[in-house]
């Protein structure tokens, strides 16, 4: 029976890898195997390990690797990066997997996809190839490509670029993107239950923000979100959730300006830790728009036909449907943003956009191959030389 391990260190995450999580706790050729770590483990942003264990999944390690009682800059952040080596490196020694699967460009992955390689356990990477300018996450993605050598994508043009990394077109997999198919998968919630579950109005318009810290560019975080919050006053007229940012260096800069918007404008808004999937998925489906820098905005919203505004460059470089409108992170351009977003004619667009990251059968996809390619195929590879434009065609 081949053990297919899943690293997930945040909310976000596991709830795009769930699906193809219960594929394999219900085949009878694969066993399932879970690390958690990071937010999932933290009190500060909702002890989300809980939930995994909710939806009937077995935690079979625990890493934990932030300090809560520290803010959260750089120096945490390469501390807990330390921490994840060693402790990821114990839990594989632990658990034995014949398979690790990683989600993504997080700091607390490369410390998974490092211990995995020097451990010769091969690695499944979902979300190569994506393009994010504004964050040091962009070199940390393509560095897990390198490491992994089985990659599954959310269009053809990242399965491009992926092969343009070196890796050879046969083990690149276009399969789309894991939050889209959700949408069609799960049983939302009608808008009467949502509100009495967040204990929170929507009304007639409503916003949700989420807003995580440019981390190549970190010296105007607290600048930019009071902007941005300042920009939200001037829209009154909308009730607004937000989401808090994940882990990430001078988060707790954004999550301190948050909590006192929201002191100051109680019952217009709420913030939350953490929504879970089912939630922040019927949330997106009963909300006028959804403001930010959030991946979810430009990966899974358009699929609501509700328009995003994307907020300075932390996303910059990522295909976006026509839904999804850009600006830099000045009041001004925000609230500029915000009027063409909530005008009629954008409405519009929205509602008549398609999402560029939708495909059927993601999760399968996935499940099939990480149950079934050869292993032994997996251990060693070769760096893959484009040649001619057709090199990567199939």
């Amino acid at each position: 029976m081949r053990k297919i391990c899943f690293v997930t260190g945040t909310r976000a995450e596991y709830g795009l890898l769930r699906r193809v999580m219960k594929l394999v706790q219900d085949s009878p050729l694969t066993r399932l195997q879970i690390i958690a770590t990071n937010m999932h483990l933290s009190p500060i942003y909702g002890e989300t390990y809980k939930e995994i264990e909710m939806d009937g999944f077995t935690i079979d390690e625990k890493v934990d690797i932030i300090e809560d009682k520290k803010p959260g800059d750089d120096n945490d952040i390469l501390q807990s990066m330390a921490k994840g080596l060693v402790g990821f490196a114990n839990a594989y020694d632990k658990l034995r997997p014949d398979l690790i699967v990683i989600l993504g460009d997080r700091y607390e992955m490369l410390s998974a996809s490092t211990a995995a390689l020097i451990k010769a356990i091969p690695i499944a990477h979902i979300h190569g190839g994506e393009v994010t300018e504004g964050a040091f996450d962009d070199a940390i993605r393509h560095s897990i490509t390198k490491m992994s050598s089985l990659h599954f994508t959310s269009t053809e043009e990242y399965r491009k670029r992926v092969i343009q990394l070196g890796e050879a077109p046969d083990r690149v997999f276009y399969v789309g993107a894991l939050g889209v198919e959700n949408i069609t998968k799960l049983n939302l919630l009608s808008k009467r239950e949502l509100e009495e579950s967040l204990e929170f109005n929507l009304g007639e318009k409503s916003m949700m923000v989420t807003y995580h810290p440019e981390t190549l560019n970190i010296s105007s975080t607290k600048e930019a979100v009071q902007n941005l919050l300042g920009a939200l006053d001037e829209f009154r007229d909308y009730k607004i959730i937000f989401t808090m940012p994940n882990s990430d260096n001078q988060s707790y800069i954004i999550r301190s300006e948050i909590e006192k918007y929201v002191i100051k404008n109680k019952g217009r808004c709420k913030a939350f830790k953490s929504l879970g999937i089912v939630r922040y998925l019927s949330v997106l489906k009963y909300i006028s728009a959804v403001v930010g820098n959030s991946s979810s905005g430009i990966i899974e919203v358009p699929s609501f036909h509700i328009p995003t505004l994307n907020i300075g460059d932390r996303q910059k470089g990522r295909i976006c449907a026509e839904s999804v409108y850009s600006c830099n992170t000045s009041k001004e351009a925000i609230v500029k943003g915000l009027q063409v977003i909530t005008s009629k004619e954008f409405r519009q667009i929205a509602l008549n956009s398609s999402n560029p990251y939708g495909k059927e059968g993601s999760a399968e996809a996935i499940f099939e191959t990480i149950s079934t390619f050869p292993l032994s195929k997996l251990r060693q590879k070769a760096f893959y030389d484009i040649t001619t434009d057709d090199a990567i065609k199939r």
